[in-house]
């Protein structure tokens, strides 16, 4: 066996090992996070009085920032995804905000949660703890403390196995419960992964959105991306009509000028009318330069053409750092997600130029598990942010209105890795 089988192996055993002390350490935290249910209780027993109105929206807010920590935690431990099931709560009015939690059915289903937790836990998540250490009570007993007990009157029973001595007293009998002891520790280890699966169920399904939820989730997250999709695309159209009319536009009105005044002039100097021919044809060129900038703008030929890929590597030519691109693309995504990606890819070498003080940059386009999945990577200064002002924030909206996300990992110091996910089908190349 080679040492990646070892390392395998090492690590299922230690994946039997840790489960047991998950499980009692969810089963603990149960209980701190009762409290915040009791806070919930308070603030609803108020209403009739009206202070509840206002009390009821923090306290709620209170107790779902605890159990979005826990879903994480659950998440992680039991590898079921726990998506965050809240429906949004209006910002100012108070009563508004009442009504907003007090009508969404998350804000119930967490009380329930909470409610039964502890019970539910302990047959599940802590079962395995308990199993182990009721196994590793019967060697204790074997070993030492049966004979402690026997000596101090004591009589006590080990499941259905009565209590003698240690093994140098009764070594059958000791022998018997440290057989029963290994059996339950055994199951304890044994059974943990299936009991710690079962609980991440149980929390699934109430820390977890429900069908309309997800649906009312589903419209707000297409609302809010249609409404950044037309904002973008007025953008987008501004700056067009204010590059043509500063650019384009401005130097085709003064070619028509010059054209006239050459006409008028071709009799009376001709040296000046050349003159002014020449600088005319230079206008000219500079138009078509900055039309076909616009256009590559707009949609660069070379995405249109040659797809993703080469748009990129063309973007890793231009840039003034070292950029080195690795593609693995089987087909072409639609057009809209090309542009989408291919911009945003642009965006974020243009912040790597600006704002990161890397001296090289990767880039990496692959298509896995139905996604378009891009990194960007530089060796720069690290510390960027979503909210730090870098247009990163821009870009997870513009792709968002594909279902697209965007994940970034940027410690101080470097490297800054910034990660983006389209989901999509390619086309035959």
């Amino acid at each position: 066996m080679g040492p990646g089988g070892v390392a395998s192996d090492l690590r299922g055993v230690e994946r039997y090992l840790v489960v047991p002390l998950r499980g009692m350490r969810l089963w603990l935290l149960s209980f701190p996070l009762m409290f915040a249910s009791i806070a919930v209780t308070v603030a609803l027993s108020l209403v009739g009085a009206g202070v509840g109105i206002l009390l009821v929206p923090p306290a709620v807010m209170m107790m779902r920032g605890l159990l979005d920590t826990y879903r994480g935690l659950v998440s992680r431990w039991t590898g079921r995804r726990i998506e965050r099931p809240y429906l949004p709560v209006p910002e100012g009015n108070p009563l508004q905000r009442f009504l907003a939690v007090m009508q969404d059915p998350a804000t119930w289903r967490d009380l329930a949660f909470l409610l039964l937790d502890p019970i539910v836990s302990a047959f599940t998540a802590f079962l395995s703890f308990l199993l182990v250490l009721y196994g590793i009570y019967g060697w204790l007993l074997a070993a030492f403390l049966g004979r402690i007990i026997k000596e101090y009157g004591g009589n006590d029973w080990y499941t259905f196995v009565p209590l003698q001595g240690s093994f140098s007293d009764h070594p059958v009998n000791a022998a018997l419960i440290a057989a029963l002891g290994t059996v339950y520790g055994l199951a304890g280890l044994y059974f943990g992964p299936r009991l710690m699966d079962a609980y991440g169920g149980w929390a699934q399904s109430l820390l977890g959105p429900t069908e309309k939820s997800r649906l009312a989730l589903r419209v707000r997250h297409l609302a809010e991306s249609r409404a950044d999709a037309v904002d973008t695309s007025a953008r987008e159209l501004r700056r067009i009509e204010r590059d043509l009319h500063d650019g384009a536009q401005a130097r085709l009105v003064a070619m028509g000028m010059s054209l006239g005044a050459i006409e008028q002039l071709l009799d009376k100097d001709p040296e000046r009318a050349r003159t002014l021919l020449a600088e005319t044809r230079a206008s000219s060129a500079k138009a078509l330069s900055e039309l076909r900038d616009l256009v590559r703008g707009i949609h660069p030929p070379v995405l249109a053409d040659r797809g993703i890929g080469d748009a990129v590597k063309a973007l890793a030519l231009d840039h003034p750092l070292p950029v080195e691109v690795a593609v693995d693309l089987p087909g072409r995504p639609d057009a809209p997600v090309e542009s989408a990606a291919y911009f945003a890819v642009s965006e974020i070498l243009t912040n790597v130029a600006k704002h990161s003080g890397a001296r090289h940059a990767w880039v990496d386009v692959r298509h896995e598990a139905g996604m378009l999945r891009i990194s960007v990577t530089d060796d720069g200064q690290g510390g960027a942010s979503l909210s730090g002002g870098t247009g990163l924030r821009g870009i997870e909206r513009r792709i968002g209105t594909f279902d697209g996300v965007l994940a970034l990992s940027s410690p101080p110091g470097g490297p800054t890795i910034v990660t983006m996910e389209l989901p999509c089908a390619l086309l035959a190349p």
